[in-house]
């Protein structure tokens, strides 16, 4: 069966086939020009999102906990920590109750999960500009990232994402966990070539960043400012916590007042 990329438009090659869900036979194409790989059209999804956040997600409070420093550190020296961010994809808001503990104006959206630790902080509620965009282990859900990055450009030029890159040589089935075969909701797999093309294709730099993080912005980073993001963030993330000012109280008063004007 024919194939075309999503991202560079040319035919792919079909590599090997897995069982998704203990049933579902499902074949796997990857780009010889772009090396983007992905399942055939996945038509179990519907099946695979009763549960948003899959049940095999053992890593979801440490990978949180861990980019909340990282990204603290990135919008520090990078961005304005004034602004208003946005975590898409944003799970069970987790993420954004963090960053809002932290004091960065952070808000939530995600079309498959409910809001369980950012209530009343919903996109796009009240929300300005949006400088930066934040979207944790969510490319490798997206069934066609072009038309899934586009509806993200639009809100900002600016995304920190994480996805793990492929394995070279490419593993099989049984051989690489993060094919999710289980859970059947990882669809799009990508190298470093593959989102240096996505970049391209959308006039941004891409920076490849420690713990599978990578960044598409309009910035261009110097040394120093990634030194920070990739190797020392620990040591300067207390740093931050002490120029900055948590919105706990603050969010606690204002839904107070929203649920008793």
């Amino acid at each position: 069966m024919k194939k075309i990329c999503s991202i560079c438009n040319c035919e792919m090659n079909s590599i090997f086939t897995a069982t998704l869900l203990n049933r579902y036979t499902v074949q796997y194409y990857q780009c010889p020009n772009c090396e983007y790989l992905c399942t055939e059209n996945p038509y179990w999804l519907e099946e695979s999102y009763k549960t948003p956040i899959n049940f095999t997600d053992t890593g979801i409070l440490v990978r949180n906990i861990l980019f909340s420093k990282i990204t603290s550190c990135l919008i520090f020296f990078i961005y304005s920590k004034e602004k208003q961010y946005l975590d898409y994809g944003g799970g069970y808001g987790i993420f954004t109750r963090l960053m809002r503990d932290i004091g960065f104006d952070f808000y939530w959206f995600d079309p498959f999960a409910d809001n369980l630790f950012a209530k009343g902080f919903e996109y796009p509620s009240n929300t300005e500009e949006i400088e930066l965009i934040t979207s944790f282990e969510n490319f490798e859900h997206f069934v066609d990232p072009i038309i899934d990055l586009e509806k993200i450009k639009a809100i900002s030029p600016n995304i920190l994402f994480s996805t793990k890159l492929l394995p070279k040589p490419i593993l099989g089935p049984g051989d690489w966990w993060y094919y999710g075969l289980e859970h059947g909701q990882h669809v799009s797999f990508y190298s470093e070539k593959t989102l240096q093309t996505i970049a391209d294709k959308f006039g941004l730099k891409y920076y490849s960043l420690e713990h599978d993080l990578h960044l598409l912005t309009h910035h261009k980073l110097n040394k120093f400012s990634l030194l920070i993001i990739k190797k020392i963030y620990w040591m300067i993330f207390p740093m931050i916590r002490l120029l900055t000012q948590p919105k706990i109280f603050e969010d606690m008063e204002l839904l107070k007042k929203r649920h008793n004007p």
